[in-house]
């Protein structure tokens, strides 16, 4: 089982302890701004279930995010195919943390793991991003892990209804790019 590690992170396989925490971010109107509707207990706990066994097919996907000196759960990242229907291929690379995590660096930190996984451990050519046009927050994670934006690349997200949330920002790191590896998977 691949686990990485930061200087204060732990992104490892999910536990039955992680399911309340995760319910409750997707119960948190702010988490889910860009998002889209609340989930319920039952539709987080399926998200989880979706991840692991995508997890286990392919040997990556998305990671509990831990807090190495609490073991406190703070959220997800992590890498995950493209889906099918979007106008662009490849790997993407998301986090998504609770409140009481946002301005301290960990959405950072765990991405610049997942590149450094992708490519180093995956042979990954490229790793691509996306979020809506409004969510400035996760676009700064974004540039700070060197990736680059072509508004050319900006598309219509078509899993998603008609209004603020459709309209969509794609970013792209290179494996050869300045920057494009972090630490090592552990």
């Amino acid at each position: 089982m691949t686990q990485l590690r930061t200087d204060r992170l732990l992104l490892r396989r999910w536990r039955a302890s992680d399911l309340e925490p995760w319910a409750a971010m997707n119960a948190d109107p702010h988490v889910r701004e860009h998002l889209g509707e609340l989930l319920t207990r039952e539709q987080s706990d399926a998200v989880v279930e979706l991840m692991q066994t995508r997890f286990d097919e392919r040997g990556f996907g998305w990671w509990a995010l831990e807090l190495r000196e609490t073991g406190a759960f703070v959220g997800r990242a992590g890498l995950d195919r493209v889906d099918a229907e979007m106008p662009f291929e490849g790997v993407d690379i998301g986090w998504r943390l609770t409140r009481s995590a946002w301005g301290r660096g960990y959405a950072t930190e765990a991405a610049k793991a997942c590149l450094a996984f992708g490519f180093e451990t995956l042979g990954l050519p490229e790793i691509v991003a996306s979020t809506t046009v409004r969510n400035l927050r996760s676009q700064a994670v974004m540039r700070r892990i060197g990736m680059t934006r072509n508004p050319a690349d900006d598309f219509e997200d078509p899993s998603v209804p008609e209004g603020p949330l459709r309209r969509c920002v794609l970013y792209r790191i290179a494996r050869n790019a300045p920057g494009s590896c972090g630490p090592a998977a552990g």
